[in-house]
């Protein structure tokens, strides 16, 4: 439980920067670009980095890796503070505040996905991560209401707030304690690095767990194009896009709790393969839908498919490698999830761009449903598993 309290404290923190970093930005140049570009900086990192990143998470401990990694982010936290505070806040410093969270993150990431499985049995490792999933969808949910709520106060004190729930999260991960049985010596080579990628296209149905889901969001994903549906096509406001793009995520926590509570015990694999295409199928009827209550169903739905999917990746890829390869294999699992979703929101665009929002989500919510079809041909080690373990 350490752990998970920590994970929601950083969350939350980060959430509620995230927010103010934005709304800094677009107050200081008026510009989309300037938005475009702090988020484009805080993924640059993850792609380039996350490998190196990987290697260090299975040579260093962990749990120290993510209490440097958010300790990092608690100081990017008070030098915004400070720098509201004496009014010297730039376009270039918020960019290159988010280029250092970036950073942080491609390390913290790897490392903290491979520590879950050294405390928990493996037994209840499916539970712990649906109970870990409920946690992050929690906050980020209320991470963005908290820090709007704050925000009325101004800038610095959602940057107070920050510094204090980072510090907190600091606090209990130092905390943390788990056998570390230091890796014999081994120079960082290309091979070191890449081993995780090794491992994976070695191990068929982690290969395909990892694909699906990337193909999946790449495919399916609406979230860059639910300001188009709102205004144009369900005809509502700043209020209903907010609904919009919380509804995901209140399906998903939903699931979650519910994961915890009844741990998915047989047929995991086909259960992923069905998830999938639900979610597809949900891409394709709110693609097609007019009606906002409609929309805010299939998009629960959507969600909470998603989190079936999550929870029986990330427990399959814990659970199949080995300790000694979980931050590398973590960190490949980390660039496929970023790069289907950043090139999710691309693809979304452009095909919106030469069919309209409703071509693009139906499109894609459709080529996700083929992608389920085809991967159980293709991976029928994945398809026909019955268990995690």
């Amino acid at each position: 439980m350490r752990l998970w309290t920590a994970r929601v404290f950083g969350t939350l923190g980060t959430q509620i920067l995230m927010l103010a970093v934005g709304w800094q930005m677009y107050d200081l140049t008026g510009s989309a670009w300037d938005l475009g570009l702090v988020g484009l900086l805080q993924f640059l990192p993850a792609l380039l980095l996350t490998l190196v990143a990987g290697h260090v998470a299975d040579r260093v401990h962990r749990g120290r890796i993510v209490a440097v990694c958010v300790g990092l982010q608690a100081l990017v936290a008070v030098l915004l503070l400070l720098a509201t505070y004496e009014h010297w806040v730039s376009r270039g410093w918020l960019l290159g505040i988010s280029l250092v969270l970036g950073t942080a993150r491609a390390f913290q990431m790897p490392a903290q996905q491979a520590l879950t499985p050294l405390l928990v049995p493996p037994a209840l490792l499916p539970q712990a991560m649906s109970l870990s999933a409920a946690g992050m969808q929690a906050a980020t949910i209320g991470g963005p209401a908290l820090g709007g709520a704050i925000f009325l106060a101004g800038a610095s004190a959602v940057y107070a707030s920050g510094v204090l729930l980072f510090a907190v999260s600091v606090v209990l991960l130092s905390g943390l304690r788990y056998e570390h049985v230091p890796p014999p010596r081994e120079p960082m080579t290309m091979r070191s690095v890449l081993a995780g990628v090794h491992f994976i296209w070695e191990h068929k149905p982690i290969l395909g767990a990892v694909s699906l889901d990337l193909f999946a969001v790449l495919l399916g994903g609406a979230t860059a194009l639910l300001p188009m549906f709102a205004k144009d096509i369900l005809h509502t406001g700043p209020w209903g896009l907010g609904l919009l793009r919380a509804a995901p995520a209140v399906g998903a926590l939903v699931i979650s709790i519910a994961l915890t509570r009844w741990p998915l015990q047989r047929k995991v694999g086909r259960t992923l393969l069905l998830s999938v295409g639900l979610y597809g199928l949900c891409m394709v009827v709110f693609g097609a839908s007019t009606s906002l209550l409609l929309s805010l169903a299939v998009l629960a739905i959507s969600g909470g498919a998603d989190m079936v999917s999550v929870v029986v990746r990330q427990s399959l890829v814990q659970l199949e490698t080995p300790n000694a390869m979980r931050g590398r294999v973590s960190a490949v699992n980390s660039v496929f999830i970023g790069a289907s979703n950043q090139l999710g929101e691309f693809e979304s665009g452009a095909t919106a761009a030469l069919l309209g929002p409703v071509g693009s989500v139906v499109l894609g919510g459709i080529g996700t449903l083929v992608v389920a079809a085809l991967w159980l041909k293709i991976f029928p080690g994945l398809a026909q598993r019955d268990t995690l373990q």
